[in-house]
C-alpha cells in the first residue's frame, strides 16, 4: 500500500513510496544511469561487478535485474568506458557515454542493445564529443551533451537518430554550451544545461524545441538561476534540478512561470515524478525550510535532514519522506515506474535508511497503475517520462515513469 505522508507542518497528502528500500543488487562502482522496462530495471555506470544474493557477478558498466525481486538477469553487454545515459524504446535499450566499444565491437559513444539479448543493434555512428543525456520520442532517439559532430556532420551539443533505421536525423538545434538533460512531451523536447542560447536566441539554461524541426519554442521563458542538471516533464510543464550555491528543485509551467521552488544545501542532480509527487536527488544533506540560502548553500532560515533524497507534493510542500542516503556525490539519477508504483535512485551512496545499498536503491509502495486503464503515453523522467514525469519515451529513463507496463 502507498504510504500517506504529510507536508512538513502540514496536512495529509497523496501517497508516496515507502522510505524502506526493497531488495536489489549492489555495484562496485558508480552508477550513472537507470531506466525501467516493465518489470526490468537497466543500469549503466562505471562498475565491473554486481552483487545479488551475496554473490559477485561480472557486469561491465551495464546490467539488468528484476524490479520486483532484485534478481540479477543474464543481460550482460560490456562497455569499455563509462555509460552515462540509458533510454528504452520497445525491445531496444539505448546507451550513451564515454565508450568506444560494446561487446568488443566498435560503438562510438552511442549504442543500441537488445532488451532481452544484450546484442548490439545496427545503430553505429562516430560521435565527436561526449553525450550525457538520452530521450526517446517522435520516432527519434535524441542525444545531448558536449557534441560537435556526428559522422563528420556538424552538430552543436544536440543530435537525433531515427528509431526505425538508426540514421542520423536532420533535427539539429544548437546551444552555446553543454546540454546536461533532456525531457520529452508531445510537441516539445526540453533542454537543460549550462547554455545561454538555443539556436542563437537567448534561452538561459532551459529551453524547448520542436521534436521534428528543432525550432525554438519561444513561448517558454524560464531562466533558471543556475545550471540545470536534470529534467522531468508532464503536460503541465517541466521540473528542473539545479546546482549553484546550494541546489534547487523548480517546477515551471509550460510558459516558464515558477509553480514552486524547494531549496537544498547542495546540488539537486536528479528529478522525477510519480503519482503526483516529485522526487529529487543530489548531493545535499538538508532541505531548507524557506527558499533562502547563503554561503556554500547553507540554509539561512532553518532546515530539515534530507540525505541525498527528498519528496515534494504538487503544491511544492516538502514531504516527510526521508530515506537518508550517505556519501558525497550522492544521487545522480532517478527513474520511476507508474506500473509498479516504484522509484529507483542511482549514484555513489552505499547506505540508505541505514541499510547497505551500494549505488542503487529502489522504493515501492506508491499506487501502481498496472492493470488500470492509462492515458496515452506522452509524458521521467529525472534522468525520465503522460502521467507526470515521462521524459519522452514509451518506456522510461531518467525522470521517467512507465504506465501500464508500456
Amino acid at each position: 500500500m502507498a504510504t500517506v505522508l504529510t507536508a512538513v507542518g502540514g496536512a495529509a497528502l497523496a501517497g508516496v513510496v515507502s522510505s524502506d528500500p526493497v531488495a536489489s543488487p549492489s555495484f562496485n562502482g558508480p552508477v550513472y544511469a537507470v531506466a525501467y522496462r516493465g518489470d526490468t530495471v537497466y543500469v549503466g555506470g562505471n562498475f565491473t561487478s554486481a552483487n545479488a544474493g551475496g554473490k559477485n557477478v561480472t557486469r561491465t558498466r551495464l546490467a539488468a535485474f528484476n524490479a520486483r525481486t532484485g534478481a540479477l538477469l543474464d543481460w550482460s553487454p560490456a562497455a569499455d568506458a563509462n555509460v552515462r545515459a540509458i533510454a528504452v524504446d520497445g525491445d531496444v535499450v539505448y546507451a550513451a557515454g564515454d565508450f568506444d566499444t560494446v561487446n568488443g565491437t566498435n560503438r562510438d559513444a552511442v549504442a543500441g542493445l537488445g532488451a532481452t539479448t544484450g546484442q548490439l543493434t545496427a545503430l553505429k555512428h562516430t560521435v565527436l564529443g561526449q553525450p550525457s543525456a538520452l530521450v526517446v520520442g517522435s520516432g527519434r532517439l535524441y542525444v545531448a551533451g558536449r557534441i560537435t559532430a556526428v559522422d563528420g556532420t556538424p552538430r552543436t551539443n544536440l543530435a537525433a537518430f531515427s528509431l526505425t533505421t538508426g540514421a542520423l536525423d536532420a533535427w539539429a538545434p544548437t546551444t552555446d554550451d553543454t546540454v546536461n538533460a533532456l525531457a520529452y512531451t508531445t510537441g516539445r523536447v526540453y533542454l537543460g544545461g549550462r547554455f545561454h542560447k538555443t539556436n542563437g536566441v537567448s534561452s538561459l539554461r532551459l529551453s524547448a524545441v520542436d521534436p521534428v524541426t528543432g525550432v525554438l519554442d519561444k513561448t517558454l521563458v524560464a531562466k533558471p538561476v543556475s545550471q540545470v542538471f536534470a529534467l522531468a516533464a508532464d503536460p503541465a510543464g517541466v521540473y528542473a534540478a539545479l546546482g549553484g550555491q546550494g541546489g534547487r528543485a523548480v517546477a515551471y509551467t509550460r510558459t516558464g512561470e515558477i509553480r514552486w521552488t524547494r531549496v537544498f544545501d547542495g546540488d539537486a542532480q536528479a528529478i522525477a515524478t510519480l503519482d503526483g509527487v516529485t522526487y529529487v536527488g543530489g548531493h545535499f544533506d538538508k532541505a531548507c525550510t524557506t527558499s533562502n540560502n547563503g554561503i556554500k548553500g547553507v540554509c539561512t532560515d532553518g532546515s530539515v535532514p534530507r540525505g541525498k533524497l527528498a519528496a515534494i507534493d504538487a503544491q511544492g510542500n516538502l514531504l516527510e519522506w526521508s530515506p537518508q542516503a550517505n556519501g558525497v556525490a550522492g544521487t545522480r539519477q532517478l527513474a520511476t515506474s507508474a506500473a509498479l508504483g516504484s522509484i529507483s535512485a542511482v549514484g555513489d551512496f552505499t547506505l540508505v535508511s541505514g541499510a547497505a545499498r551500494k549505488r542503487y536503491v529502489s522504493f515501492g509502495g506508491a499506487h501502481p497503475t498496472e492493470g488500470r486503464c492509462c492515458p496515452p503515453t506522452t509524458t521521467w523522467r529525472p534522468t525520465t517520462s503522460t502521467p507526470p514525469s515521462r521524459t519522452g519515451r514509451s518506456t522510461t529513463a531518467p525522470g521517467t515513469s512507465t504506465c501500464c507496463g508500456r
